[in-house]
């Protein structure tokens, strides 16, 4: 079974410096129907005006995946690690006990555009850590590429939780098949483009909720980048 989440469906704030969309409830939005998925929290798409951020605040027992999708994005954390994550870098963040950290726009003169995504730890009270993976851009093109899972296959990032991360970027007409453990759940996102999976339609900012289904067949309409989220 397939359910469509459409983009224009989700939580969306519009600060003047930050332009938000929530694809499941956070902060001061709130949508019962739309809470979480599986041991997916939080998929947040964010574009942070020139120069500004989010300053100093505190995380707790949660894995923080950053995905920085245009220009580029300036981390800080009370573990003493300083960094930008540009494009085709993976960025986590265990919580755990609790870590405090800043993100700004490296750029004083261009935006930066960007997911994070927040995943349940599969245990509360972790050591707080931090990696950052960079992947050439051949790993993705018209391909699958493993960016996060629990054991760091592919030398993707570790996160502490059963689930796989799988990101693509298509060229316009190109054509993915993978075949799923129908006991499993998926999460399909497209950030960038247009796609069909499975016969259904699907734009940038949607997503599509699997359950129960055994194939997935992907065709790019545009130039897309799009994540499937392989779920316990």
């Amino acid at each position: 079974m397939l359910t469509l989440r459409r983009s224009e469906d989700r939580g969306h704030f519009d600060f003047g410096w930050l332009d938000t969309r929530h694809t499941f409830s956070f902060g001061e939005y709130s949508d019962p129907a739309h809470h979480q998925f599986r041991s997916l929290r939080v998929i947040n798409e964010d574009r942070v005006a020139p120069g500004a951020g989010f300053g100093t605040h505190g995380h707790k027992d949660m894995e923080i995946l950053t995905w920085v999708l245009e220009g580029g994005l300036e981390h800080q954390d009370s573990l003493g690690t300083m960094g930008v994550i540009r494009p085709g870098e993976a960025q986590i963040m265990s919580a755990g006990t609790g870590i405090r950290h800043s993100e700004f726009n490296a750029s004083k003169t261009e935006p930066v555009h960007f997911m994070q995504i927040w995943i349940l730890p599969e245990a509360q009270g972790l050591e707080p850590r931090y990696d950052q993976v960079a992947f050439p851009d051949e790993r993705f093109r018209n391909t699958w590429g493993l960016i996060a899972g629990r054991d760091g296959a592919e030398g993707s990032v570790v996160v502490f939780q059963d689930l796989k991360i799988h990101l693509a970027r298509l060229d316009a007409g190109a054509q993915l098949t993978r075949d799923l453990d129908s006991a499993r759940f998926g999460w399909f996102h497209v950030a960038k483009g247009s796609v069909v999976v499975n016969g259904q339609a699907v734009m940038a900012g949607d997503a599509l909720a699997l359950v129960a289904e055994s194939r997935l067949d992907v065709k790019a309409s545009e130039s897309s980048e799009i994540l499937f989220f392989d779920l316990e």
